[in-house]
């Protein structure tokens, strides 16, 4: 069990193209897509700060100046922001790459589309109990073979993770949200295009690299699509 110091550092990924909202995405990035009138990246980014995650790593791809004139600094939000702009896509994974000099210690990767308010503070104290390299955030999906999903012991370790399975075997899905030590980094290469569920996750396990899971009870979104950014943008109206 490691010490459960509060976990100060992520990662959002933020490069996506947004093509499933197009033509919303062709003048606003995705992360920059408003729910309720306020844009996705800055209900994450003040979520994050509220759970003391003040050093915040983004990194950009589609329209990055209106990202950046938007957050300037990250001072009136709360954070710390350091940004990268990607000329090519390097994954979900090899975006870290950018960013190692601030992963010196537990870190969060947040996935740019993912909208949820749980609780980041026992989250982070769950993957700091466990002791393994990496917790990956779950939630429930009605559409399995569409997702990331993993297969889990008793003590909540990952022993399977399969992207997209042809045949589903579980419906816990891959939420895009994941408290990491810095022993993640050793298995993403140091340049080029990586993914965590293609590539990190699966290399992870076939090491034997301790993977937990942990289930999300609370609401989470994945904005991705005009359905699903319509119900997200439906219910933070009703709160």
């Amino acid at each position: 069990m490691r010490s459960a110091a509060p976990v100060k550092t992520a990662v959002i990924l933020s490069a996506g193209l947004g093509t499933r909202l197009r033509p919303l995405t062709d003048t606003c990035p995705k992360p920059m897509v408003p729910v309720a009138g306020v844009p996705l990246l800055t209900r994450t980014v003040r979520h994050l700060a509220a759970h003391g995650v003040t050093d915040i790593c983004i990194n950009l791809h589609h329209l990055p100046e209106v990202v950046l004139e938007h957050f300037g600094d990250g001072e009136a939000f709360g954070a710390r922001l350091h940004f990268t702009v990607e000329n090519e896509l390097l994954g979900t994974a090899g975006a870290l790459n950018a960013f190692r000099q601030h992963l010196t210690g537990p870190f969060l990767v947040w996935y740019g589309d993912v909208l949820s308010e749980f609780d980041v503070t026992a989250f982070t104290r769950y993957h700091a109990g466990k002791g393994g390299l990496a917790t990956v955030g779950l939630y429930r999906v009605d559409n399995p073979t569409q997702c990331g999903l993993v297969d889990l012991d008793d003590a909540s370790r990952i022993t399977r993770f399969v992207e997209k399975p042809p045949v589903a075997f579980t419906d816990l899905a891959n939420a895009g949200v994941y408290a990491c030590e810095p022993g993640v980094l050793d298995f993403i290469p140091p340049a080029g295009f990586s993914d965590f569920g293609k590539d990190v996750f699966p290399a992870m396990l076939g090491a034997g690299a301790a993977l937990y899971g942990y289930p999300i009870e609370d609401c989470l979104i994945d904005i991705g699509s005009p359905e699903k950014l319509e119900r997200a943008d439906t219910h933070f109206r009703a709160q």
